[in-house]
């Protein structure tokens, strides 16, 4: 053996063991994590956590029913005003845009995937809540939209182009027409990618703490409309963390663990039913 061939090994040797070894580390930080929520909260995640209003100062038990809804209600916002105008954006832009507007709106669109999101917190504040003079379940829901558009942007443009040119191409040559040609057929070929787009892109926002406490106000009790201040389990968690009660602390824990749990499960089941979806489709 050539001393070319051992070195070729001891490279190969070296360079697998290593990112061997960064997997395992990237794995383990996860497990840890979830390991030390479950440690410190599972004691707190019971039925009353998911259905009970949070019991008042002193008092133990109580739960954080009114966060967990208030949260999905500020996902269904920001995804009612993000997700479509980040799809268009990018549909637009991988389909009909030119080169120096193009060019300016994924500026743009990498500017704002950038920008930390107190910043956003601050332009909902300034837009929606010092008009209102309160905060809101729109203003929250705002906040978290404008960071959602970006990135739903940037992910509907990239599984766009991915499309072969060959489908539009034969679309185009059967008389149909450009837009009909990008909805019946570029869409619905790139759709499983930008479907696992948008669902990442709400599990990123879905823990976002400092934009909410600008605009959503926070709420002990049910909010009755989307102009009233509403909980959320990001700030119930940050406000839990920092009280001196250790039955607080407990319950903060424990919404870090739903809040973590609902990550995992929507970032891993849209994968696995997208792909499940695949796979049914190519063997129809």
């Amino acid at each position: 053996m050539s001393f070319r061939d051992v070195w070729r090994k001891s490279v190969n040797i070296v360079m697998f063991s290593l990112t061997g070894l960064a997997t395992l580390f990237t794995v383990g930080v996860l497990f840890f994590i979830l390991g030390y929520l479950i440690w410190y909260g599972g004691s707190s995640i019971n039925w009353n956590f998911f259905t009970k209003l949070p019991a008042p100062v002193g008092e133990s038990g109580g739960g954080m029913a009114n966060a967990i809804v208030g949260s999905g209600k500020l996902l269904l916002l920001a995804a009612v005003i993000g997700v479509p105008t980040g799809l268009l954006g990018g549909i637009y832009l991988a389909e009909f845009g030119g080169q120096t507007f193009s060019f300016l709106v994924r500026y743009t669109a990498d500017l704002l995937n950038g920008v930390p999101s107190i910043v956003m917190g601050i332009f909902a504040y300034a837009v929606v809540v010092l008009p209102m003079h309160h905060g809101s379940a729109f203003a929250g829901g705002l906040a978290l939209a404008v960071m959602l558009v970006p990135i739903v942007l940037r992910a509907t443009e990239q599984f766009m182009r991915a499309v072969p040119v060959s489908l539009r191409e034969g679309a185009l040559a059967l008389g149909a027409s450009k837009w009909k040609t990008v909805a019946t057929v570029v869409v619905p070929a790139g759709f499983r990618g930008i479907a696992t787009g948008i669902l990442l892109s709400l599990a990123r926002v879905a823990g976002e703490t400092a934009p909410l406490l600008f605009t959503a106000g926070g709420n002990q009790f049910w909010a009755r409309g989307w102009d009233q201040p509403i909980a959320s389990l990001p700030v119930m968690i940050y406000t839990y963390a920092l009280s001196a009660y250790e039955d607080w602390h407990r319950q903060a824990w424990a919404a870090g663990l739903v809040l973590l749990a609902f990550v995992l499960i929507v970032t891993t089941g849209s994968r696995i039913i997208l792909s499940l979806g695949f796979q049914s489709s190519r063997s129809q």
